[in-house]
């Protein structure tokens, strides 16, 4: 019984570790193809409801922007306008978003 208590007890503690530890992603608002990140890099805490996130913008298929942000209710589209294709890509688990 006494062993039972002790590991409810270390399962309960990492549980709480484990829901209360932030989600890390990297942040970059400027970064081009040829270049390392030239504004607001660094790395953000989600918040509530948020997740890692990258917008790569491409014109005539070559790349040209990438965004990288915590956004919060991120969603993963493609889609095209004025001879651009925006990529946004959503993923939830610590710098997820470096590899886009």
């Amino acid at each position: 019984m006494r062993m039972g208590k002790s590991l409810l007890s270390v399962f309960s503690l990492f549980y709480l570790l484990v829901a209360t530890t932030p989600l890390k992603c990297i942040k970059c608002h400027l970064r081009t193809r040829t270049d390392r990140c030239r504004r607001g890099f660094g790395v953000c805490n989600a918040q509530h409801d948020e997740s890692c996130m990258t917008l790569k913008i491409y014109q005539d298929k070559q790349l040209e922007i990438i965004y990288m942000e915590c956004q919060k209710f991120c969603r993963s589209l493609t889609f095209d306008r004025n001879n651009r294709t925006y990529v946004h890509k959503c993923c939830s688990h610590n710098y997820c978003n470096i590899n886009f």
